[in-house]
């Protein structure tokens, strides 16, 4: 057993996970091994006759299971960014017995009566991040069952033990699904593709050993700037029937999971004395109530409608003008929206592409760091990784002391989930007697160099790094004693605010001028594309915005109250007949891959990516005031935002931050949205 990689201390450079040494046979056995160890952990805390203190209590319940810690945080990351079928298989095992300890923990009178005890009678002697600590770990027993009866506490193991199989069931069919599906190629059939995006078919099809033909798949690279430039109605439609019905039906359906999970988090959510599933998150996040959450979304929706109707007509004029088409369908309207960008600005989006080089942007990202910040990113060529594409920096600040490591992960593959994520593979903050530095993750599936091109990127994934770096910067950034309260352990219509923000110095010029050189000649980005950047930037926002919307509207309806969901195709198309537009494909369903709240943290939480819009835009508002590279703006977000965790309650951080509290309309007249809305 001590050979077992996870179970060693790792003697890599600054404890870095040995990726390498790390095969799929070791888990089972570390998991069981420190599952053992951390009991035993548990048991003396339980045993200790002493009265219960912050220390020999809250304190040692934080440091618990390091090691299992360890093995559970390397095989979610496998699981998400380098699976394979075996790997895929291991969350059978894995997830009930995490669930088990973890229920094992919650549901245990005897620890709980001591954390009790110091919440009572202590709170008031301890020293502020003490006193957090003691608060969130007290209340984190409340919210899982402490104070259940017998009975109901066997009902909680129940549920957790089922949604602890469902989640990764769910995630599993989602990519597999998504690598099902191919769609092959011949040269007539490439009308109207730009060259990149033709090359990086033939780079697909060459990939599973053909050479004569090209393949789209439903990666986001590949699907996305087929929707976008074919001029091929016919496959666009074949392609987008496959991405918007994939686990609706057929080997991977998704339909009877998304009924169970929102049932059993209902049932959950009930056994804890909440109405709702949307009750019991809500109590935990600065939204406080659904009555907040539906205010939000209904201004915006009545910002945003009309706007995105007029968008639409506009999209009904253009393809009936080029095409002669009478009736737009779903596959149109990226075409077409591409098609009326072009004409209103003279802009071809693709046409920033070659300003774009990954590796630039990386560099640009980190520049914008280091100009806010002081931070100074350093690759360094001795970390282990999970796979070759990878690439690991050295973090440190101005005055060379070490920050953390920042892995980059960019490009889509078989064995990885799609979208875009930050995760901590080390969060900042207590391990024994010793505070460590974090390690994070950017990950992201952007689009891939080809045999005669770099890795090219479009805006949008542009936005996308910048996005998921501040997701970084709130780990690396973190100066807490303590994980639980430490880096991105914030409320969730909180955490957000960080990464969108970020998204701002995208359009700036002097962003641009750091990063946006040609790949060939190294020419900075003409002022031109820049000015058309800025022109076409809330280019269809009231369509985008409805979107998001859409998406909140469907979240709330699945965990907002219980329903018996008998047909999820229909229970969809009446959720969401408020903010559709053209008529739905028959057999789509948004809910069967919307991973976002079936298989991550964002049930009843979708709503916080346009929450979190209202604090960034607000907070931006700051920066463009004072400049957008002021160190002294900058200080007072990372002293008061990033560095904080979650110490205060987030309003209090932002009131910090920008004086008071943030106010809609700051996300209105950005989105071009104000004169939508009534006076």
């Amino acid at each position: 057993m001590n050979e077992n990689p996870l179970l060693k201390k790792f003697d890599t450079p600054y404890g870095s996970i040995p990726f390498n040494e790390v095969k799929t046979e070791h888990f089972i056995p570390a998991l069981d091994q420190a599952i053992k160890e951390a009991n035993k952990e548990v048991d003396t805390i339980i045993k200790n006759s002493s009265e219960p203190t912050f220390e020999n209590t809250v304190l040692a319940m934080e440091l618990v299971g390091e090691k299992l810690n360890k093995v559970a945080t390397v095989y979610y990351h496998l699981f998400g960014s380098e699976s394979d079928s075996e790997l895929k298989s291991l969350s059978d095992k894995i997830n009930p017995k995490l669930a088990k300890f973890n229920n094992d923990i919650s549901l245990n009178a005897a620890i709980f009566d001591k954390v009790k005890h110091v919440y009572e009678t202590q709170l008031s002697i301890l020293s502020d991040e003490d006193a957090r600590l003691t608060e969130i770990t007290y209340l984190d027993f409340v919210r899982n069952g402490a104070n259940l009866s017998e009975e109901d506490k066997i009902k909680i193991r129940s549920i957790d033990e089922q949604m602890s199989t469902l989640s990764p069931q769910f995630s599993n069919n989602s990519l597999n699904a998504t690598n099902d599906f191919e769609l092959w190629l011949e040269e007539s059939d490439l009308d109207g593709l730009p060259e990149m995006v033709i090359n990086s078919a033939k780079m697909e099809a060459k990939s599973k050993g053909e050479d004569h033909k090209w393949l789209v798949t439903l990666q986001f690279p590949s699907y996305y700037p087929f929707l976008k430039f074919s001029s091929r109605r016919d496959l666009r439609e074949k392609l987008m029937v496959a991405y918007s019905t994939k686990c609706n039906g057929g080997k991977f359906d998704n339909t009877e999971i998304c009924k169970k999970i929102a049932k059993l988090k209902h049932q959950r959510a009930q056994l804890l004395g909440y109405d709702n599933f949307a009750d019991y998150v809500l109590e935990k996040r600065m939204a406080e109530k659904q009555s907040n959450i539906f205010k939000l979304l209904d201004n915006l929706y009545d910002a945003s409608y009309s706007g995105a109707e007029e968008e639409m007509e506009e999209l009904k004029k253009i393809a009936f003008e080029l095409d002669g088409i009478r009736d737009l369908k779903p596959w149109d309207t990226v075409y077409y929206s591409e098609k009326l960008k072009q004409k209103m600005y003279n802009f071809n989006e693709d046409s920033l592409r070659p300003y774009f080089k990954s590796t630039n942007v990386m560099k640009g990202v980190f520049e914008v760091a280091k100009k806010m910040y002081g931070l100074n990113f350093v690759k360094l060529d001795n970390i282990q990784t999970w796979h070759k594409d990878v690439n690991v920096y050295d973090v440190k600040e101005e005055n060379g002391e070490h920050v953390g490591l920042l892995y980059e992960d960019l490009f889509p593959r078989e064995s990885k989930r799609g979208g875009a994520w930050m995760n901590e593979l080390r969060s900042q903050g207590l391990e024994g007697k010793t505070i460590l530095s974090p390690h994070v993750c950017l990950t992201c599936n952007l689009t891939k160099p080809t045999d005669s091109s770099p890795s090219l990127l479009n805006f949008n994934e542009v936005t996308t790094i910048f996005h998921e770096f501040g997701h970084c910067l709130h780990g690396l950034l973190s100066k807490r004693k303590y994980k639980s309260i430490g880096g991105t352990s914030v409320f969730w219509d909180f955490v957000e605010l960080p990464s969108q923000i970020m998204e701002n110095w995208v359009g700036e010029t002097e962003t641009l001028e750091l990063f946006a050189k040609h790949y060939e000649t190294d020419e900075i980005i003409p002022q031109e594309l820049v000015n058309k950047i800025r022109s076409s930037k809330n280019f269809m926002s009231a369509s985008m915005c409805l979107r998001q919307l859409s998406l909140g509207y469907l979240d709330m309806a699945w965990f907002g109250k219980d329903r018996n969901i008998e047909n999820v195709e229909d229970f969809e198309s009446n959720v969401l007949e408020k903010t559709s537009l053209l008529e739905r494909i028959p057999g789509s369903s948004i809910s069967c891959t919307l991973g976002h709240i079936f298989a991550g943290g964002y049930s009843a939480g979708y709503y916080s990516y346009k929450w979190a819009e209202v604090l960034e835009a607000d907070a931006f508002e700051k920066f463009k005031e004072d400049g957008i590279f002021n160190r002294d703006t900058a200080k007072l977000f990372r002293d008061n935002i990033l560095s904080q965790g979650n110490m205060k309650h987030p309003m209090d951080l932002y009131k910090k931050f920008k004086g008071r509290e943030p106010k809609v309309e700051a996300l209105l007249k950005r989105d071009g949205l104000i004169s939508s809305v009534a006076n």
